[in-house]
């Protein structure tokens, strides 16, 4: 049997907003609201997984890791760069600008307003 991922949920102080923030520097669709009174606000990873952000009272960041190409790494990049979203190579030194990980080519760490902990990185 193949276990797979199908969501998780994220924590987050606006779950629209922090969804809205996510997608947009990754690249990735918001779908519908779902859930009683549309308390989810899912973005689409990719086909087998979403997450799902859901506003908290008192939200405890979560840590996030995703494996990139080298061109969706750039593009990433570029989207914090221009909206002007702190970035580092070190998640103790998350706003230092580096992007030399020290498992990867490449590689980055930013927070969303939750303290969500984002890590993205590529091989190439």
């Amino acid at each position: 049997m193949t276990v797979t991922l199908d969501h998780t949920i994220v924590p987050a102080l606006d779950h629209l907003r922090e969804a809205d923030f996510f997608a947009s520097i990754m690249g990735l669709e918001r779908l519908p609201l779902t859930g009683r009174a549309g308390h989810f606000a899912p973005v689409r990873v990719n086909e087998q997984l979403t997450l799902d952000f859901m506003t908290v009272g008192d939200p405890s960041g979560v840590h996030l890791a995703f494996d990139v190409d080298a061109a969706t790494f750039d593009q990433i990049l570029a989207r914090l760069r221009a909206v002007g979203v702190p970035y580092g190579n070190d998640p103790a030194d998350r706003d230092n600008g580096r992007i030399d990980h020290p498992l990867y080519a490449r590689g980055l760490f930013f927070v969303d307003a939750a303290s969500n902990l984002y890590e993205v990185m590529t091989a190439e």
